[in-house]
């Protein structure tokens, strides 16, 4: 079984598509999958499904829930279900690789060490892999609670560590236009992150387009003023100085990472 949240949720089994469409089912799943191997109250689980307005027969309700998510769970020829009741509530038992943000830790985790050690092409592709498992925004359509919310703020965050490091490895490699290309896509999805605009200065100095690098700032200091009424950082200030007296490229600048 395949398990995925980062994007809609989504579960396979041998390639088949395996439909959880309730909502309610849709949530109860995404809480048991973000703390997989972990035991999760009901009083947890009845926060997420209902917040702060539960029904009256909430613990019945959420024992109807999670039968019906057993059944669906349990495939032909395979024995059990992954979930098991356990005091004072439900765990979902799941494999190592079974779940995609499971996947993505460990790829983030080791294009991290790779990326710290000057290992730049092993730390390009942990990091590329683990970017391309991202469908979207994290448990999209399912409105859960704190559980559910907290991880897809966290999630994100994590994207957009790992994309901040994949950019700074492709360019101690001498990849600018492909990162340039990278970090456009990056800065439509989030357009006042200033470590993208940084990196993507960085990347068309040192490609020789100067004038272009100094557009990128110009850009970056309008939508910061116009969507915050503040200033760029310092340090994006002092990297278009810089640009703007040297004749090359920064070249000894550290790159973002």
């Amino acid at each position: 079984m395949r398990y995925e949240i980062l994007g809609s949720l989504r579960v396979t089994d041998d390639l088949a598509v395996v439909p959880v469409s309730a909502p309610k089912m849709q949530v109860l799943l995404a809480t048991l999958l973000i703390r997989a191997n972990h035991v999760v109250s009901r009083d947890e689980l009845s926060n997420e499904i209902w917040g702060s307005a539960p029904p009256r027969r909430a613990t019945a309700s959420l024992h109807v829930h999670v039968s019906q998510l057993r059944k669906i769970l349990t495939r032909p020829g395979r024995p059990g279900t992954p979930i098991a009741t356990t005091a004072p509530g439900y765990i979902l038992r799941l494999d190592p690789g079974e779940l995609d943000l499971h996947r993505f830790q460990s790829l983030l985790s080791d294009g991290r060490r790779a990326a710290r050690s000057g290992h730049h092409e092993r730390a390009v592709g942990l990091l590329g892999a683990a970017l391309s498992l991202h469908r979207g925004t994290v448990l999209d359509g399912a409105a859960g609670g704190p559980v559910v919310g907290g991880c897809a703020r966290w999630a994100e965050e994590a994207r957009i560590e790992c994309a901040e490091l994949f950019v700074t490895s492709g360019m101690a490699l001498g990849r600018y236009q492909e990162m340039a290309g990278v970090l456009r896509s990056l800065l439509a999805r989030h357009p006042l992150h200033e470590a993208f605009y940084r990196q993507l200065m960085l990347c068309m100095s040192r490609s020789g387009r100067r004038a272009e690098a100094l557009r990128t700032y110009r850009c970056a200091r309008d939508a910061i003023r116009q969507e915050l009424g503040l200033e760029p950082s310092r340090e994006l200030r002092e990297l278009q100085r810089m640009i703007l007296l040297a004749d090359d490229a920064p070249r000894d600048m550290q790159l973002v990472g």
